[in-house]
Formats: structure tokens, C-alpha cells, sequence
């Protein structure tokens, strides 16, 4: 498959992550008075994980997530030579979804941005009030344990065909445990899309949630490749 249609299903599947996910933050978490709250909003983004797996993961890895492409590329699952051409792909996606989302979003009266579009923030914008500092370990953290359930469940040595499941459940636990930090970032990609119809404050916050993935998305990577991959 050429880089072209891979990085094509890249782009597809993170506009489906972001539609999804973040679209089920917008206007089902709590809707009106009684909505999916945080435990559906981290089933959602697992979903769209999952569902994209079996449908793009043959074609492209379905990575739709720069931390993912980095990740891969440190632990010599991916070439580097084509991690940029992903990562745009990845970006153009989220920024496109987190476009429909706002055209339908704001279709509804009263609708307004202050309320955070589903964006990451930290101190005074994490939904729980948590630090940089605090939001910074979380997000590598995470990321990088992301990466390791990634490299495992799709090993050469691991049953075959439940990589998507495992992945999308890890996905959820990773939102259960940090929406309340950061609004669960651990994609680039994710909060490049909606920072940017927030702008103000988020995009000055967006610089977290670029380096916090990668770190962990790389560290992931190496820790699996140092530890317990094996020489083919």
C-alpha cells in the first residue's frame, strides 16, 4: 500500500478519534441534566480506537496518534522516514473533525467555546485543577504505558487478532483515570484540533500537550524494545 493511501487512512481514522471522542464530550457528557459523563466519554474514545483498528489497522497501523508514530519509530516497529508524513496526516484529521464538530455545535443556541470545546488544559484549565507539573508526569505516564500495551498486544508472540480490543480498552482506562488532570490528552493530534477554534488560552497550553505525549509515546517505544522484545 503506498504512503499516500496509508497516510489517507491515518487521517480518516484520526478524524473518526477526535469525532467521536471528543464529540461525545461536547454533547453527551452531560447532556442535558443527565448525560454519559466521564465513564461514557472514556468508552468513546476506546471505541473509536477499536472500531478504526479493525477497520484501518491492515492498511496504515492505525496509529492516529503522533505519540504513537514516535513510539513506533523508537521501538523499531516504524520508519522514521514516513513518521512525518503520518503525523500531518494525524493533525489534519483531528483539526477536521474538531471543525464538523463546531459546525454542529454551534447550531445550537446559546452554544459557546468558553466552556472548553473538550480541550486539555492544566492548572486553572484542568477540569480538576491539577498542576503543570502534575498534568506533565500524567500525560508521559500514561502515554508511555499507551505504548507499551500497543507494542504488546500486536507482538509477533500475542494472540492473534485481539490487538484492537486491548488497545481500545486501554484507551477508556487511560480517560477514566485522567480526565479529571489534563481532559486526557496522550494525542498531539487530539488537542491540536480542538485548540485551535478555542485559541486563547488553550493554545498557549498546547506546548504540554505535544511534548508530555511524545516523551511518553518514545519512552513507551524504548522500554518495550529495551525489555522485552526479541531479536527476529
Amino acid at each position: 500500500m503506498s504512503l499516500i493511501k496509508r497516510s489517507l487512512a491515518e487521517c480518516f481514522g484520526t478524524f473518526w478519534l477526535v469525532f467521536g471522542g471528543c464529540g461525545s464530550a461536547v454533547f453527551a457528557a452531560a447532556f442535558p441534566s443527565l448525560g454519559i459523563g466521564f465513564a461514557g466519554v472514556a468508552l468513546a474514545f476506546g471505541l473509536t480506537v477499536l472500531t478504526m483498528a479493525f477497520a484501518i489497522g491492515h492498511i496504515s497501523g492505525c496509529h492516529l496518534n503522533p505519540a504513537v508514530t514516535a513510539g513506533l519509530v523508537a521501538g523499531k516497529r516504524f520508519p522514521a522516514s514516513e513518521a512525518i508524513q503520518y503525523i500531518i496526516a494525524q493533525v489534519v484529521g483531528a483539526t477536521a473533525a474538531a471543525g464538523v464538530l463546531y459546525v454542529i455545535a454551534s447550531g445550537k443556541a446559546g452554544f459557546s467555546l468558553s466552556g472548553g470545546f473538550a480541550s486539555n488544559g492544566y492548572a486553572e484549565h484542568s477540569p480538576g485543577g491539577y498542576s503543570l507539573v502534575a498534568c506533565l508526569v500524567a500525560e508521559i505516564v500514561l502515554t508511555a504505558f499507551f505504548l507499551i500495551v500497543i507494542m504488546g498486544s500486536t507482538d509477533a508472540r500475542a494472540p492473534k487478532g485481539f490487538a484492537p480490543i486491548a488497545i481500545g480498552l486501554c484507551l477508556t482506562l487511560i480517560h477514566l483515570i485522567s480526565i479529571p488532570i489534563t481532559n486526557t490528552s496522550v494525542n498531539p493530534a487530539r488537542s491540536t484540533g480542538q485548540a485551535l477554534f478555542v485559541q486563547g488560552w488553550a493554545l498557549g497550553q498546547l506546548w504540554l500537550f505535544w511534548v508530555a505525549p511524545l516523551i511518553g509515546g518514545i519512552l513507551g517505544g524504548l522500554i518495550y524494545r529495551g525489555i522485552f522484545a526479541v531479536e527476529e
